[in-house]
């Protein structure tokens, strides 16, 4: 947006300097033409004068010292004609080619009263027309051909000192277009880098107002305003799930012991219900340890520190020793990785141990950034793997495994804690791959 800000400035800026330089440099060439024309015009005038006296007396000896010797000075020429049309003088090389037609008009008693504009380009000489003697007394016509070199050489330096100074007012333009797009779209550019923060987690970053028009500052108070807003509702949101988890925990426990101790007076039939409501119990103490860990997810808390991620996955060997499932390590040493990137790997791990049969195979490596954790049990479709990493959600097919449905959900929070990228994908020929890259340093 700033580029094309800069560009509609210059473009406005180019007509503007367009339609002050050429107008200059038109009247210019116009007056520089109207005083070439003067000037020959007085020659001319003197000329026909001096022309009239020799043809009443007869005598052209002044008339021909005269305009040789202002042909030699200005390297001009100069051409008399009698009323017939004839040639009685000349001094200088004619070069016109509408000679004929200035003699006409001017035998007319009409005397040249413009020429064409000199310009740059031409013309290199223009022609003059003057008429000797008055009214129907006209004893003939003087022609004046003079140079324009002059006259063009004046217009091309006006010409070049306003192109010069044309490209100088743009130049300075454009800067100052671009510091005033900048000056524009900084609250613009601000906006943009503190929703891309928020996006990235960062509930904290705010915009910081000073600088660009009114309007669009008081858009990045109240966008602040409104980011303040929603970080309050989420942040008391955490806080009420946190809370809520960590008092439910006491009296869970309490219930939990409680049933146990009266396990001992119950009769025969109602072990199986008492089975039940504790594997009831055993779930909603589960469902409350998941949300207070995705609370404390949430809150942050598992940013910073970091682990040894292949002494952390050996653990899961005697889990999955005793599920009667293979689990591959393949892990270079000393892999350091973040500890939430660790607890991603954890949670995998204790997904696939439930879900892999018996004599299944379950694999875990890490590569390039790269950690995967494959398995080669039923695996999720497609339409599965995408709502997988929501909350509360569960497979149909999984109805009867322990779960509480916050496993992945807690691992997608975990991994855009350390700026990673979780993706469930495919096993081949079946199965499903949990795959997190991490943020490349």
């Amino acid at each position: 947006m700033n580029s094309r800000l800069v560009v509609t400035f210059t473009t406005l800026i180019i007509f503007v300097i367009t339609a002050m330089a050429v107008p200059l440099g038109l009247a210019y060439a116009s007056h520089r033409t109207n005083r070439l024309l003067l000037d020959r015009r007085a020659d001319a005038t003197r000329f026909a004068e001096l022309a009239d006296q020799a043809a009443r007396d007869d005598d052209h000896t002044s008339l021909i010292a005269e305009i040789t010797r202002y042909a030699d000075l200005y390297g001009a020429a100069v051409r008399v004609r009698d009323r017939d049309g004839s040639v009685v003088v000349t001094a200088g090389r004619f070069d016109a080619e509408d000679e004929e037609e200035a003699v006409r008009l001017a035998m007319s008693g009409r005397t040249t009263e413009d020429l064409p504009t000199i310009s740059p380009f031409g013309p290199s000489r223009v022609l003059l027309a003057e008429p000797a003697g008055r009214d129907a007394q006209l004893s003939g016509v003087v022609l004046l051909e003079a140079s324009a070199d002059q006259a063009r050489l004046d217009v091309t330096l006006v010409w070049g000192a306003l192109a010069v100074g044309a490209l100088i007012a743009l130049g300075y333009s454009v800067l100052a277009a671009r510091r005033l797009a900048r000056w524009i779209l900084r609250p613009v550019t601000e906006l943009d880098r503190t929703t891309r923060a928020i996006a990235e987690g960062h509930l904290d970053a705010r915009a910081h107002p000073g600088v660009g028009p009114t309007e669009l500052q008081r858009l990045e108070e109240r966008f602040n305003a409104m980011a303040d807003a929603v970080s309050g509702a989420m942040e008391r949101q955490r806080a009420f799930v946190a809370d809520a988890s960590h008092e439910l925990r006491t009296p869970l426990t309490v219930l939990g012991l409680r049933l146990e101790n009266l396990e001992p007076h119950l009769r025969q039939e109602g072990t199986v219900e008492f089975e039940e409501a504790m594997g009831e119990l055993d779930r909603l103490a589960l469902l409350v340890e998941d949300l207070l860990a995705l609370a404390r997810v949430e809150a942050g808390a598992a940013k910073e520190k970091e682990t040894e991620l292949g002494p952390r996955l050996a653990v899961w060997r005697e889990v999955y020793a005793a599920k009667g499932v293979t689990l591959h390590i393949d892990i270079p040493e000393m892999s350091v990785v973040p500890e939430a990137a660790a607890r991603v790997a954890d949670i995998a791990l204790d997904n696939a141990q439930k879900f892999v049969p018996a004599d299944g195979t379950v694999t875990a490596t890490f590569r390039d950034g790269v950690l995967r954790v494959a398995d080669d049990g039923p695996g999720l479709d497609e339409e599965e793997r995408a709502e997988a990493l929501g909350r509360f959600w569960r497979s149909g097919a999984h109805a009867n495994v322990p779960g509480s449905g916050l496993g992945l959900a807690i691992a997608a929070e975990l991994a855009k804690s350390c700026g990673a990228t979780l993706s469930l994908l495919p096993a081949t020929p079946h199965g499903l791959v949990v795959e997190l890259r991490l943020a490349q340093p």
